[in-house]
């Protein structure tokens, strides 16, 4: 539906009463998106600069309006139009509104004295599902001591502690764990300040990946381990549904952006913190959380299809045999205003389901990696006393 105007924010008005609930609507937000896209670079002319304006007057939230700004700057990227506040040729406003079927977005465009107004739907999905019923998660504390916590790990010799300075075998002696062995880690250069560390088991023996150095070793007959500086790549586990190789940024917190799939596929992304993936409708999904605050949905050949603005930097994927099979752990994000917590989702029409409640904890969660199928490694920072506790966290089917 297009409509050119003189007085565009009488006819926006107009526009989104009177529109029919029946009217044709693209099946996604993307193809809603590319529609706009696609008119907006015709009127603005091509390669121009345009500066873009959101606001949101429908009942859904900051992360639907997230999904829409994404896929919107995605199009108009790819029709030709560069986004900037720096001498735009237009100036577009994009509204998110909806009608009883579907969600629209509205776009006014201004170029001088010209005046255009736009509209593309798509159908709402369905509600998501709440919680649960018996559905939930289990907290239990492994470990915790005054130094970071990077990593915990569980090989048959008992258990694995990584920290800035070391990695530490314990043993279950007497309802206790108690430590039977330690071998210093020796960087080449200082540490980045937010330190980052994942152990990977398999088997009696481990790697240990740190930013710019690789280790591997045994924890049987004794512990044993070898570390080298070099660029190896993380790998990254998801349940047991899929691995990613990813590169971290050897002085910085999060990976670089150059990623590889277990099908062999390489591609390089923007730069991000954790990684999970996902089934839907039997399809895999990859979810990245961005350095921007957002968490980008991949396809399995890592173009984008959607993003979440509701979830914090650590992320970790889980396979439990309910709630649909696969779950998303997610932490708060960072400006909640609440406590730091973990959440199981599940990802419903590239939108977020929440499976449990949430699992809160003193402080802020410091590091989220997978630790089996069914559950992941939390660490947490306490507040008050500044110690590192370390939980397996676990997704619990209801009977």
């Amino acid at each position: 539906m297009i409509a050119a105007v003189k007085r565009w924010h009488a006819v926006f008005c107009a526009l989104l009463f009177f529109i029919p609930s029946g009217a044709h609507a693209a099946d996604v937000l993307n193809g809603a998106a590319h529609d706009l896209a696609r008119q907006t670079a015709a009127f603005a002319g091509p390669g121009q600069p345009v500066s873009v304006e959101y606001r949101n007057v429908s009942s859904l939230g900051s992360a639907e309006l997230g999904q829409a700004r994404i896929a919107f700057e995605a199009a108009l990227k790819e029709a030709g139009l560069r986004v900037s506040d720096v001498a735009p040729v237009a100036e577009l406003r994009l509204t998110l509104s909806e009608n009883p079927s579907q969600c629209l977005l509205v776009e006014e465009a201004r170029k001088g004295d010209e005046r255009q107004v736009w509209m593309a739907a798509w159908k709402r999905a369905e509600p998501a599902a709440a919680a649960l019923p018996g559905m939930a998660l289990d907290r239990k504390l492994v470990w915790e001591q005054e130094e970071q916590i990077l990593d915990v790990a569980f090989p048959a010799a008992g258990m694995l502690v990584l920290s800035p300075s070391k990695v530490t075998l314990y043993t279950h002696q007497n309802g206790s764990w108690e430590p039977r062995q330690a071998v210093p880690l020796v960087p080449g250069k200082p540490w980045p300040r937010d330190l980052r560390g994942r152990l990977r088991v398999t088997g009696a023996s481990f790697q240990a990946f740190l930013p710019g150095v690789a280790c591997g070793g045994a924890a049987e007959p004794s512990l044993s381990m070898e570390c080298r500086a070099g660029d190896e790549p993380w790998v990254l586990e998801s349940g047991g549904r899929a691995t990613l190789l990813a590169n971290f940024a050897a002085t910085r917190n999060h990976f670089d952006g150059r990623v590889a799939t277990g099908t062999g596929l390489r591609k390089t992304i923007a730069p991000f913190y954790s990684a999970a993936s996902a089934g839907e409708q039997n399809r895999l999904l990859w979810l990245l959380a961005m350095l921007d605050g957002r968490t980008q949905i991949f396809d399995a050949w890592l173009d984008p299809v959607g993003a979440i603005a509701s979830w914090g930097s650590d992320i970790a994927g889980t396979e439990a045999s309910c709630g649909g099979g696969s779950q998303v752990l997610a932490t708060r994000p960072g400006d909640a205003g609440e406590p730091d917590a973990i959440q199981a989702f599940a990802i419903v029409n590239r939108a977020t389901a929440p499976l449990t409640a949430p699992v809160e904890f003193a402080g802020p969660v410091t590091a989220l990696w997978p630790s089996s199928a069914t559950s992941a490694l939390a660490v947490a920072r306490d507040p008050l006393t500044g110690r590192y506790a370390a939980y397996v966290i676990t997704v619990v089917c209801g009977s």
